[in-house]
């Protein structure tokens, strides 16, 4: 029963220890064990480097050492949620806002791979275009 336990508790810190991130098409695929976000470009509001986080109230999630992984309670606006993906609390941190409501914190614990990303998502980044249509 020990073993199983151990065996257990290792596979859960294998899928959770770091983020795991996917860029298709026409959209980013962000996961970390039990947390996923799917994010299409054409959505994203903003896509901006932070060096910290705000204080949030955890509504699920963990933390360990220097990892935050979970959702929080956004204090300046309780109805939403933000999602925390950040291997390493002491490395910049990628902040993506998605049609005007989601907030996502993501980093990877190789910072330079997180300006890769973060480079990509602020060039992939699309802006809505109106269509103008012509009256005769």
């Amino acid at each position: 029963m020990i073993g199983l336990t151990l065996l257990v508790c290792a596979l859960a810190f294998a899928a959770h220890y770091k983020n795991w991130i996917r860029m298709e098409e026409d959209h980013v695929t962000i996961f970390s064990g039990i947390y996923y976000r799917e994010l299409p470009y054409a959505g994203l509001d903003s896509v901006t480097m932070v060096d910290k986080i705000p204080s949030m109230e955890r509504i699920s999630g963990f933390s360990a050492w220097t990892t935050e992984k979970g959702v929080f309670k956004d204090s300046l606006h309780p109805q939403n949620k933000v999602y925390v993906y950040v291997d390493d609390l002491s490395q910049p941190k990628i902040r993506l806002v998605q049609d005007d409501s989601l907030l996502l914190f993501f980093n990877l614990s190789d910072s330079t791979r997180t300006r890769q990303v973060f480079e990509f998502l602020s060039a992939r980044r699309e802006i809505p275009v109106t269509q103008e249509f012509k009256t005769d």
